[in-house]
């Protein structure tokens, strides 16, 4: 999958559906445009941007190491693997670099038991604050709660349910909250209406004359 999906040059874009849950936001930093299938995660620094700006990580905690950005990139491939799984997804451009299910399971449940929360004392831009993780850390316990959101997302039957955009190109996910939302946003939803008008027209052209 990696070959097929352009670089952002290091562009974070932290900010697509920044109403969905942290574990579906992660899924969605694989996205799609009219110049194809993009991954936020292609260096460190994207791993370290896109846990600052979800506030996952803090502006003094270390950075992302290479490890880092593959242990990243893993749980998020094992997150779409599930997430394709619960919502039936079949989207050729949506596939997840891992293709098991039962290795998606394994990868998120080491992530989230990797550093399992300790309630510490911390003290951040002068206030006090409740950490959960271990000292020096922040970016392990940061992917082991994104783990654990995830868990409780592909289990929680009382949740909203989590289904894949089915509009053209797209390739996100998001969570149904409002019973008549059919896709992951607005221009999805007039992209999706735009190609059935198409179809219906062009299926009234090669009718019958």
């Amino acid at each position: 999958m990696d070959a097929e999906i352009a670089s952002t040059n290091g562009l974070a874009r932290g900010w697509v559906l920044p109403g969905e849950p942290l574990p579906v936001r992660f899924m969605n930093t694989i996205w799609a445009d009219r110049r194809g299938i993009h991954d936020d995660l292609t260096l460190p620094v994207d791993v370290t941007d896109w846990l600052y700006k979800t506030g996952l990580l803090a502006v003094e905690d270390h950075p992302a190491s290479a490890a880092d950005l593959r242990q990243a990139r893993r749980l998020r491939d094992a997150c779409r693997r599930l997430a394709a799984h619960v919502t039936v997804d079949g989207r050729t451009p949506a596939a997840s670099a891992i293709e098991d299910v039962n290795e998606a399971i394994i990868e998120i449940n080491a992530a989230a038991a990797a550093h399992p929360p300790i309630p510490r004392l911390v003290l951040r831009h002068g206030d006090l604050s409740r950490s959960q993780g271990q000292p020096g850390a922040a970016l392990p316990n940061a992917l082991t709660v994104l783990a654990s959101a995830a868990i409780d997302l592909f289990t929680d039957a009382d949740a909203p349910p989590l289904l894949a955009c089915q509009a053209p190109g797209c390739v996100l996910y998001f969570v149904r909250e409002h019973p008549r939302r059919e896709w992951c946003s607005p221009a999805c939803g007039n992209r999706a209406r735009a190609a059935r008008h198409y179809q219906r027209h062009r299926g009234s052209d090669l009718g019958p004359n």
